[in-house]
């Protein structure tokens, strides 16, 4: 298999505005890099599991669920808690005490805080910010989890100046799971093991017509996991404190004293017409998606031709979509829930597409595209429809690939 462009598969050549693509052949980078594109900080997971910040324009390479890494592309986000990690600002609620810089926290430094009440009920501390209407928002934070005592904790939402409504979602903080919610508003929750004992916890909820918002952490909700009960006096240890407009958690955005916007991502234009084989050819990618239900993908074509381009990557109903020449496959896999192995393969012969080592040849035969490939791209084309989620490994042969070839290629 002649592979002429690949892209991870633990094989990362980052620099600030530039991804550099590998030559499995050759076993070295190419001069043919990826314009990459980020006008800010941000932060990821780096290879000891700590979070860590990088500088703009630099692309990230996250290794929280893989020891080879992925590209990261997240969307623009702003966290609107202004003191993320400064929970001693915070205003209170009841009786509750706030202690700053306790512990080490998921980046590794002593900065992560407690929040103790020997009271029971809803008490907590609380930041409240002004919100738009008819809108989604998720709350994430880090919570350490318990080692000896069943406690529970919660996270909610209390919106204002329209109709006035309650959310949270209650955890148990031993086990690091929801144990039960507010049903009066529309509450997910989604729990993320970060290790040594540390768990990342997301709500997300629509505010209806509402036009302010009220953040609260309940330090002591009951000792059986509902909100009534004896208080809890053991400390509950949090850290990055994270509100953001959208439907799930992106990654931790630090603030101190005001919110902070991180940048959306691009990454375009690597190869050039000696890389590409329009008439025979394939395009492999081990990817997930983002969540939000939008067109996410990744391109061949000739400059901004969409109608003569390869395409691979995810449809608004967030399932594993491929292109090629006008015509489409949406396959019935989420492309989100975890890493899919897809290629597509082209050549006189017709088109062949392979997802997690399974066929799903329903293209047939396809005319030959009069485009000549020039170009690779995390979008579509005409760099529309940008790809949001992680790339663990993506690569393109200049000949296409036999059913085997493409079994071995995208078994999971």
């Amino acid at each position: 298999m002649a592979n002429t462009l690949n892209l991870g598969n633990g094989n990362w050549g980052v620099k600030k505005d530039s991804l550099l693509g590998y030559n499995s052949e050759n076993g070295n980078f190419k001069p043919l890099a990826f314009n990459f594109d980020r006008a800010s900080s941000a932060t990821v997971v780096n290879k000891d599991g700590l979070i860590e910040t990088v500088g703009s324009g630099e692309p990230r390479i996250d290794f929280k669920d893989d020891a080879k890494g992925a590209l990261k592309l997240e969307p623009s986000r702003s966290n609107l808690i202004t003191h993320s990690e400064d929970i001693e600002s915070w205003a209170t609620s009841g009786t509750i005490t706030k202690t700053n810089n306790v512990h080490i926290s998921p980046d590794g430094t002593q900065n992560a805080g407690t929040i103790t009440s020997s009271a029971s009920g809803f008490d907590r501390i609380t930041q409240t910010i002004s919100v738009s209407i008819n809108s989604t928002y998720t709350a994430s934070l880090f919570i350490k989890k318990e080692q000896t005592q069943t406690n529970y904790m919660g996270i909610g939402f209390i919106f204002t100046g329209g109709t006035t409504d309650v959310g949270y979602v209650i955890f148990d903080a031993i086990n690091g799971v929801a144990v039960s919610a507010d049903a009066r508003i529309d509450v997910i929750s989604e729990v993320k093991d970060f290790g040594d004992y540390w768990q990342l916890i997301s709500t997300a909820t629509d505010n209806g017509n509402n036009t302010s918002l009220q953040s609260n952490i309940y330090s002591t909700l009951s000792t059986n996991g509902t909100t009534t009960g004896a208080g809890i006096s053991s400390p509950r240890t949090i850290w990055g404190i994270q509100l953001e407009q959208g439907s799930y958690a992106t990654s931790y955005i630090p603030t101190q004293g005001s919110a902070v916007t991180r940048s959306a991502e691009t990454a375009n234009g690597a190869g050039d017409a000696s890389t590409f084989n329009s008439q025979s050819g394939a395009l492999f990618g081990e990817f997930k998606t983002d969540t939000d239900g939008g067109n996410f993908l990744i391109s061949i074509s000739e400059d901004n031709n969409n109608g003569g381009a390869v395409f691979i990557g995810a449809d608004a109903n967030e399932k594993i979509y491929t292109y090629y020449n006008s015509a489409n496959h949406v396959s019935d896999i989420n492309s989100y829930e975890s890493l899919n192995k897809v290629c597509i393969s082209w050549s006189s012969d017709g088109v062949k597409i392979y997802i997690n080592g399974l066929s799903k040849n329903v293209l047939g035969s396809q005319a030959l595209s009069t485009s000549n490939y020039n170009n690779i791209k995390l979008s579509r084309a005409n760099t529309s429809l940008k790809f949001l989620g992680q790339i663990k490994d993506l690569r393109v042969y200049n000949t296409a690939l036999t059913d085997a070839e493409l079994a071995a290629l995208t078994k999971i």
